[in-house]
């Protein structure tokens, strides 16, 4: 068999995460009497982890120390509401339970505050990823591919038999940064033009395409 990791990306990939970001990031500038962004605004913002993320929603110009505490406030209201409406992706449940059938471990990497990411694998996927690791202090964040290759060496697994699946331009280059081939996917956050500009080479647009380009020999 090709592969025997697959790493995949969380918001995007495997969880439709967006309305719960969109809802926290305004609760965030609504506190502090902050213009509130639409969820497609939200959408283009979210790749780089939650500081970016907040970064990128708060006016231009707006202090350092504001944007801490816009932070906070995201944080705060994220941990009580991540998975309010978010939900899998149709079909996802089935692909990893087959991937793991077929002799496949699977793993999460995102940029993701870690708090997040364990809870909602923990929800969504508990027992269906080997590991599970989101954004944590002193761990530099996707597109380094540090978490990538914590994966590997935690899981003991062969990098040239490894692939990461995402939807985003961060995803494309993470896997490069990681030395492992990249499979895209349209129905997280980003559409087919963008992954193409990122130089997306492998794209697939549903769970049978998926499994097959994961478990052909």
């Amino acid at each position: 068999m090709k592969y025997e990791l697959a790493v995949f990306d969380l918001d995007g990939t495997v969880l439709d995460t967006l309305t719960d970001l969109d809802n926290s990031l305004n609760f965030a500038l609504d506190k502090f009497s902050m213009p509130k962004r639409t969820i497609d605004e939200t959408r283009a913002f979210v790749g780089n982890g939650i500081r970016k993320l907040i970064e990128r929603g708060v006016p231009a110009g707006t202090p350092a120390t504001v944007t801490d505490e816009v932070e906070k406030a995201f944080n705060e209201h994220y941990a009580a509401h991540c998975a309010d409406n978010t939900k899998p992706y149709g079909g996802i449940h089935e692909l990893i339970k087959k991937l793991r059938g077929a002799g496949i471990k699977t793993a999460v990497v995102s940029n993701k505050a870690d708090y997040a990411v364990q809870t909602l694998c923990k929800k969504y996927f508990d027992g269906l990823f080997d590991f599970c690791v989101g954004a944590r202090e002193n761990v530099r964040k996707k597109p380094f591919p540090d978490s990538v290759n914590e994966v590997i060496k935690t899981l003991n697994a062969d990098r040239t038999k490894t692939v990461y699946i995402g939807d985003s331009e961060v995803d494309i280059a993470t896997a490069a940064n990681a030395g492992v081939p990249c499979l895209s996917v349209t129905w997280g956050f980003r559409d087919v033009p963008c992954l193409i500009e990122n130089g997306a080479t492998d794209i697939v647009s549903d769970m049978k395409t998926l499994f097959k380009e994961l478990t052909k020999s």
